[in-house]
């Protein structure tokens, strides 16, 4: 049997919580941010948690984090 691997790109995007959430960044707020407005850029700040509907694709993506 070969050995589970965690995914290099998820374990630098998400952080696993202590209730078994994960948190992950906003998306859209990298580049291109002179056509979308100072309240759309504001929304985008902070971190979110990942929605239920990911959350088998993040125990797949993430084995050992406790899922």
């Amino acid at each position: 049997m070969p050995k589970m691997k965690t995914k290099s790109s998820a374990k630098k995007r998400f952080r696993v919580r202590p209730g078994g959430t994960v948190k992950r960044g906003q998306a859209f707020k990298r580049h291109i941010l002179t056509k979308k407005t100072t309240k759309n850029k504001r929304q985008l700040r902070g971190a979110v948690q990942v929605h239920e509907t990911n959350m088998g694709g993040m125990k797949q993506m993430l084995p050992f984090a406790g899922l």
